[in-house]
């Protein structure tokens, strides 16, 4: 998370551009990450398809808001996500909303009932979930999203 966590000097708020793909439901956004090829446009994709609504696909732009990090897309590639074998699609979209929670496609949840567990952005603790392999991870992050987070 690195790339994201720099500074544009002289005391100005942190800010970064990541490769990831992040959503919003009902104004809270979740932030996609993984390697190239690991489904982070398809779960995007597939969240749109239930309900969520795109903020930036392959590269999103951050910034901090007093506390929280916010996201929106580059302007280059603003309403824009890609179909692997489909193309690029227009799309709805949504810009400065609220990061709440990501998602890592890299690494597998082994934990029945995982421990809570958070990852830096900005200099920012959002909550994560581990994603790779889980088939009803769109399912759970959208509850997770419209219910105000987890329970303990």
């Amino acid at each position: 998370m690195s790339s994201a966590s720099r500074s544009d000097g002289g005391g100005a708020a942190p800010s970064g551009l990541i490769h990831g793909s992040c959503v919003a439901v009902g104004g809270q956004g979740l932030l996609i990450l993984g390697p190239s090829g690991s489904g982070k446009s398809s779960l995007a994709l597939r969240m749109m398809a239930s309900g969520a609504t795109l903020v930036a696909d392959d590269q999103v732009q951050m910034r901090c808001e007093g506390e929280d990090v916010i996201a929106s897309p580059p302007p280059r590639l603003a309403g824009m996500i890609e179909a692997r074998g489909v193309g690029l699609l227009h799309a709805a979209h949504v810009s400065g909303v609220k990061l709440r929670l990501v998602t890592d496609l890299s690494r597998p949840e082994t934990d029945r009932l995982p421990p809570q567990r958070h990852i830096p952005v900005l200099g920012r603790a959002l909550d994560l979930v581990l994603g790779c392999g889980n088939p009803h991870l769109e399912y759970a992050l959208l509850q997770w999203l419209r219910g105000e987070g987890r329970v303990g």
